[in-house]
């Protein structure tokens, strides 16, 4: 029996895992607040995928949005580290003579 329906939490997680990534590299932050929620969406959705015993669908998009989710995770956190010290150079000021 084919999958009548996706799981919503699927997409949800596809969708912000992507924007995530996106939005992570330009300012890091988005990719600090949207990655883990695009992760544990994703890992739910797989979840509920799977004790559907195929009455879902979505585990392609449940998946890519819990992948998205690191990976948008991962690259926030260093982006934002680079900001930070980056801001961090231009306060300080020339240095002492």
């Amino acid at each position: 029996m084919p999958a009548t329906r996706s799981d919503g939490g699927a997409t949800v997680s596809a969708i912000l895992g992507g924007l995530g990534l996106v939005l992570g590299l330009a300012a890091g932050l988005p990719g600090l607040v949207l990655g883990p929620i695009a992760y544990f969406l994703g890992k739910v959705a797989i979840g509920h995928i799977d004790a559907s015993k195929g009455a879902l669908g979505g585990r392609g998009a449940a998946s890519a949005g819990w992948i998205l989710g690191v990976i948008a995770t991962a690259v926030g956190a260093i982006v934002t580290l680079v900001w930070f010290v980056i801001y961090l150079v231009a306060i300080s000021g020339p240095p002492p003579t």
